[in-house]
Order: C-alpha cells, then structure tokens, then sequence
C-alpha cells in the first residue's frame, strides 16, 4: 500500500457534504422484548474529497449507521442530510435521485453482482435507471473500466470469470457509474486476501484523487481505516467514542476500546505483534 492520501481541507472551514445529528435507530424487539437501540445518538460529518473512517466491532452499529445514510434502514429519531438536503424520510422518486450523489460498495464481491448479468449489463444498468441513452451508457462503461484498471473486453464476461478482487474493482465501477459525490464503503476489502486488500485500497485512494469523492469508510479493522481515512470515528455499542485525525487516533488512541481495537489489528513484524498480543492479555487481565 503505497498511495497516499489526497489532501482535504479542515472540515470545519468546508460546508459539509453529508451531516448526521443525533442519530437513532432502533429495531423492534422479538417476542415482545424491549426494541433494539443499535445507534444511539450518533453525530458526524464528511467533507467534500475526505475519507471519515468508521471503524467497530460486529454488532457496534457502523452497518447499521451506512444503511440508514443510503435509506436502507429506518431511522427512529435524528437527521442525515447530504448539502444541505434531508435523506430521511424520502419517498422513492426522490431516493432514486439521490442515488445520484450517494452510493455504495457492499462488503462480499461474490454477492453483489448478478452472476447472470456481463459486466456491461452490470455497469449499464445504474445509468438506463437513470436515463442515460444506450450508446453514452456503453461509452460511460468504457470509461469506468479504465477507471477501475480493468481490460476493455471485461464488459463481455460475466462476474464468475473473475477474482475476488477484480469483481470490488467492477463493483467500484457500479458506484462510480452516475459520478456520486459520496460512497458508502461496507467492509468493502474484508473478503479480500491481503495483498488484494492493498491494491484495492490504493485503487479507492487513486479514484478519490482523480475524482474528489468522498467515503464513508466502514470496517472492524483499524489499521485499514488508518490507510485510507483522513479522521476516524470509533463506534461502540451505537455510540462514537473517539473522533479524530488518523494518526491521532491510530498512534495515541485516549479510549479503551480503541485501545483494544488497536492492539487487535495484524501487523505484518511478528515482535510487534508479539507485543500486541501480551498487550491484550494484560487488558484482559485487569478487565477480568
């Protein structure tokens, strides 16, 4: 992982390109239990061009926060707006044109894409949604698979002809199709093997710097949020617990729980992870 990351200026000195304010979602309990709180009161901002990093342990809510940004999951209380403009509580015209500026890359390659779809039908069909004529869509295609580094005839094979980390690379393409200003990134590199991971995420850090989207990047692993993000966000049982920049909170983490996160992450030096190991015992020691 060689590439660094595009400069973004001070979001406090930028109009914020997506706001969530005190953030509720619950779900409704089974068998007459209690509902579910899975966020509690979140808050958070993204710049235009910046990587906010949201990173947590299953069950922590970061899914659940990237699903309700893309109206995929009820929100109880709270607003997310995107410049300025509500996305709660959208009916479906308006949902499917706000598509336009937000999408998404889900966590599994193998899922997300229709495997008796070709890569051209995969990638056409985002833009005859929207409206794009037939032969912009095909050249649109032509343009995002170069954008993707892959080979100009990979619109004419299906998604089982490829690798796990060629089928990120055309579902990257699928949200890059209608130019969104914002991506919802899932665990968009945990299915990945290692070394995919890495060509993956310099490939999100090159589209960012060639385009100016911005990510909203979720996954359980630290250090791969340290890579790509400009800040990060620590959620914990559906609350933030730590905000900052990314060396602020990967190299002086000040909570718990980032702590553990970070003694969790796998390092390639097997004496510091050695020492990332006894760190975790001696927490698990006093916790105990």
């Amino acid at each position: 992982m060689t590439d660094t990351l595009p400069s973004v200026e001070n979001s406090h000195t930028v109009e914020n390109l997506l706001t969530v304010e005190n953030l509720v979602v619950e779900f409704p309990g089974r068998r007459r239990r209690a509902p579910f709180r899975a966020l509690k009161g979140v808050s958070l901002d993204i710049a235009p061009g910046e990587t906010l990093g949201l990173v947590g342990e299953s069950g922590s809510g970061k899914t659940t926060l990237g699903r309700a940004i893309l109206g995929l999951a009820p929100v109880t209380s709270g607003s997310i707006t995107f410049e300025g403009r509500p996305l709660v509580g959208l009916g479906r015209a308006q949902r499917r044109a706000a598509g336009r500026d937000v999408q998404a890359v889900f966590q599994d390659p193998y899922t997300s894409l229709n495997p008796a779809m070709s890569i051209e039908d995969i990638l056409t069909e985002p833009l005859t949604v929207q409206g794009v004529a037939g032969r912009d869509a095909r050249a649109r295609v032509r343009e995002l698979l170069d954008a993707v580094g892959l080979p100009a005839d990979a619109g004419a094979r299906r998604p089982n002809e490829f690798s796990g980390g060629q089928r990120q690379r055309v579902a990257i393409a699928r949200a890059l199709a209608l130019r969104p200003r914002l991506i919802v990134c899932d665990e968009p590199v945990s299915a990945l093997d290692l070394s995919t991971q890495a060509r993956v995420l310099d490939l999100f850090i090159d589209i960012q710097r060639r385009t100016g989207v911005a990510y909203l990047f979720v996954s359980h692993d630290l250090m791969v949020v340290r890579h790509i993000s400009h800040r990060i966000a620590v959620l914990y049982r559906g609350e933030i617990v730590e905000l900052g920049s990314g060396e602020q909170v990967t190299d002086a983490p000040e909570h718990p729980y980032t702590q553990r996160l970070l003694a969790a992450s796998p390092v390639s030096d097997p004496h510091e992870q050695r020492l990332r190991r006894e760190q975790r015992w001696a927490q698990a020691a006093r916790a105990s």
